[in-house]
């Protein structure tokens, strides 16, 4: 495959439904507003994630999609304990995550591990890149003897696609893809069951982005790996993901497999997203309905009543203000959140 988007034409094959290992329920974090320099007071609150809802299985790909600063990266960060939430359940295997004690939390930790987004800054400048693979074995000892660690970082640089012998490496010596491959042996190094992956592929060039997506494939396929892969790249998600969810100014909007959320959208944000990507066959480009939302996406500090895209929404009626729709079926075969949910299939296909 030599471009992500020439392969978003063939989606891969759904995954058979397995054994839910992660379970989100009414997920939130809201952060505080404050005002005061010595005596501060809050004065609100930024809902940055509201209320979402996700189901994550073994062996699939879970994607969540949306534009910059409806919440992705929160919800990653409370997935791998990194932010607590403000209120809502994270359910591992049956067990609350939130309330988890030292111990079971340091074993979470080790099974739940995270791709960051930027491969520049997410590795430390100061340590080399086996160093950094094998930091984790400091705290998880069992995992790799200590006389043998330097043959299991060689191992996995070799799997990731780099070469054991710049071993003793920094990180400014290696390229963007190539830092990202770090990130990923250093969140297999843990021999994880889920890896979130946050927009991992987001700031690397189209062509590595590629090769990338292929690693993470491979891994998934090697080693049983249940990935949530977040991303705005509509096209990438739809190469990886078997289930997709779309979340707007901290809500999941609409959920589906693959194959309905892209050829046949309820949720007129999603339709109106999936009219962003582009056509590369030409006798397909005249075909595609453009949708422009007009206006700004609202603050989450101030969303709107009801439902929260009425203000950009051709199809809000009184109802949109007075009453935030439920995320259910509507007759479409997914859900979605919208009173006049509607199948459409934006992108065409033939």
């Amino acid at each position: 495959m030599s471009d992500i988007t020439d392969a978003a034409a063939a989606p891969r094959p759904a995954a058979a439904p397995g054994e839910v290992l992660l379970e989100v329920k009414d997920l939130k974090k809201h952060f505080p507003l404050t005002q005061g320099v010595v005596f501060k007071r809050t004065v609100g609150h930024v809902r940055a994630v509201d209320g979402v809802n996700l189901t994550l299985r073994r062996g699939e790909t879970m994607g969540l999609v949306g534009e910059s600063g409806c919440g992705k990266s929160t919800v990653s960060k409370m997935l791998v304990a990194l932010e607590k939430p403000t209120s809502g359940e994270i359910l591992y295997k049956g067990d609350d995550v939130t309330k988890m004690g030292a111990r079971a939390l340091k074993q979470y930790r080790r099974e739940v591990q995270i791709i960051f987004q930027d491969p520049y800054a997410s590795l430390n400048p100061r340590m080399t890149v086996g160093d950094i693979v094998a930091e984790g074995w400091s705290v998880h000892a069992d995992i790799a003897p200590r006389k043998g660690r330097l043959q299991r970082t060689q191992e996995l640089m070799e799997r990731v696609g780099l070469n054991p012998d710049f071993v003793n490496r920094y990180p400014h010596q290696f390229s963007g893809g190539q830092r990202q491959r770090i990130g990923i042996a250093r969140a297999l190094a843990l021999q994880p069951e889920i890896i979130v992956c946050d927009e991992p592929v987001s700031a690397l060039d189209v062509s590595v982005q590629a090769q990338v997506v292929n690693l993470l494939e491979d891994l998934q396929d090697d080693f049983g790996l249940s990935y949530l892969f977040i991303a705005h790249d509509l096209s990438v998600v739809r190469h990886i993901s078997d289930r997709v969810a779309v979340m707007y100014l901290g809500s999941v909007v609409e959920e589906g497999t693959d194959a309905q959320v892209y050829t046949s959208a309820a949720h007129p944000y999603t339709q109106a997203l999936l009219s962003s990507v582009p056509v590369h066959e030409p006798h397909l480009r005249g075909l595609k309905e453009r949708i422009l939302l007009e206006g700004d996406v609202p603050s989450p500090a101030n969303p709107p009543s009801g439902c929260r895209f009425r203000t950009r929404c051709w199809k809000a009626q009184d109802i949109c203000a007075t009453e935030a729709p439920a995320l259910v079926d509507r007759g479409q075969g997914h859900p979605s959140a919208c009173h006049f949910a509607e199948a459409k299939t934006v992108v065409p296909t033939e």
